[in-house]
């Protein structure tokens, strides 16, 4: 009876980690995982090496990785339907890459200009192809420590504009990733750049 009684705590206990919501540490923490990943990988397209100590890939294997594999691949399709908006990022932008405001600025203006008419997954796609493009120019442009700068600005825009969001999605990990896809293979329009739009 004992044995009956410690596996059904057991088991309401190993239930209750897996029906938890993650925190918004969580989901903001894990966007930034994902935006690293994806920066990285669009610096390593682009022939850019950009090897920090600190940069954490998703745990291979992993249902972080996953998500980050996904996201990489809708990345690439939105990246080949529309390669005039997420390349010369700064250059649209008309900024200069030698000011963390300025930089932070124009991302955070892009950010909100994207979801100005709501949230969905293609436009969190997009804001991870904005990030990654405007981190290739900086690094090409000898001001590679703002790529930390971009981390962090979606990073903080996550915490105040997705959040919500993304815990009525069941968060990043949780998420179902065939629900992104779907999302995004509805093509939203973005308004990224002066008359740019996806």
């Amino acid at each position: 009876m004992e044995v009956l009684r410690r596996s059904s705590v057991f088991a309401a206990e190993v239930m209750e980690v897996f029906d938890r919501s993650p925190t918004d540490k969580e989901l903001v923490s894990q966007a930034k995982v994902l935006c690293r990943d994806y920066i990285h990988s669009r610096l390593l397209r682009a022939g850019i090496g950009w090897s920090k100590p600190e940069y954490n890939a998703p745990a291979p294997g992993g249902k972080l990785a996953e998500v980050s594999s996904v996201l990489l691949r809708l990345g690439d399709e939105l990246e080949y339907i529309r390669p005039n908006i997420y390349r010369n990022v700064s250059r649209q932008l008309n900024i200069s890459l030698h000011s963390e405001t300025v930089v932070t600025d124009a991302f955070l203006a892009v950010a909100a200009q994207i979801f100005t008419a709501g949230i969905t997954w293609g436009k969190v796609v997009s804001l991870y192809a904005v990030a990654a493009g405007l981190a290739v120019d900086c690094v090409r442009q000898a001001q590679p420590a703002m790529v930390h700068t971009i981390v962090d600005c979606l990073g903080e825009f996550v915490r105040k504009t997705l959040v919500t969001w993304l815990k009525r999605k069941g968060g990043w990990v949780r998420g179902r990733h065939h629900k992104m896809c779907g999302e995004y293979r509805s093509k939203p329009s973005l308004p990224l750049a002066r008359g740019c739009h996806l």
